[in-house]
């Protein structure tokens, strides 16, 4: 791969300033990410739910330098710009949060994401203080490397038992004011909400697929004011269901029929490095 960094990192945020939304897919390793750059897109993301299901594990449940390892990974199998689910930053302090930013870096990513969820079940959100010091930190980090890394800051209200639009839209505005590039706010109802979120920043707004019900159209998210439409887990959890029933139908049925659903390996081995 010949591109650099610093050329990745200005294609991404170029992205963010053209016109219309873009849609930003998200792989779980180097062969999905092949596939993905194969099929036109323009940039890709990590998943956090992704990364801790080919470990076998449950979202939140990988470790920062295991993260690392598979972001690398992600980073090297195309010339595309990669950003990162960094979760919450692999720990509570702002000073965590701004050592994985240095360190997503260097790893080869040119965005990231933190969210001010705490990974505590007893106390699922930070309070908006804390939560505005890590996104500061994170930006100030962001804004000291050597190329223009896209800071993502995520207000998880919506996945974190509290939904209030009000209260969303408030960290948000804490978030764009304390340095985030880009705003995000996963599990909006509808799109009267994303509306209302839009319209009330002025930063670019990250929408996420991948909730039944709670999905919608490019052409629906790009008209309520979205500039980025990531995708989640959504890829890889149609690749898993391909993969359950395929294997249910082998188990149960003693039939393949699953075989002639799929893909030749010569047109896989057409999006791999050779």
């Amino acid at each position: 791969m010949t591109t650099s960094q610093s050329d990745k990192a200005a294609r991404f945020r170029a992205l963010h300033q053209g016109a219309g939304a873009f849609v930003i897919p998200n792989p779980w390793d180097a062969g999905s990410a092949r596939i993905l750059a194969g099929l036109g897109f323009q940039a890709l993301a990590t998943s956090s739910g992704a990364s801790a299901g080919i470990l076998g594990r449950r979202d939140g449940k990988v470790r920062r330098e295991e993260a690392l390892a598979q972001f690398r990974g992600i980073v090297d199998a195309t010339d595309l710009p990669v950003a990162a689910d960094l979760e919450k930053g692999f720990g509570d302090a702002p000073a965590v949060a701004a050592e994985t930013i240095r360190l997503a870096a260097e790893v080869g990513l040119v965005g990231g994401s933190i969210e001010d969820a705490t990974g505590d079940k007893d106390k699922p959100l930070f309070d908006i203080g804390q939560a505005t010091e890590r996104v500061a930190a994170a930006a100030e980090a962001a804004r000291a490397l050597g190329f223009p890394f896209t800071f993502t800051a995520r207000a998880e209200n919506f996945l974190r038992g509290n939904p209030s639009l009000d209260d969303t839209i408030k960290r948000l505005q804490a978030f764009e004011k304390a340095g985030a590039d880009v705003l995000f706010a996963p599990g909006l109802p509808d799109l009267a909400s994303v509306r209302a979120v839009c319209a009330a920043v002025t930063k670019p707004f990250n929408f996420m697929v991948g909730i039944r019900g709670k999905s919608f159209t490019v052409a629906e998210l790009e008209a309520a004011g979205v500039k980025r439409i990531s995708l989640a887990t959504s890829l890889y959890r149609a690749a898993m269901s391909g993969l359950v029933d395929a294997a249910r139908e082998a188990k149960d049925k003693g039939t393949f029929g699953y075989v002639d659903r799929t893909m030749a390996t010569p047109e896989l081995n057409g999006f791999m490095q050779s």
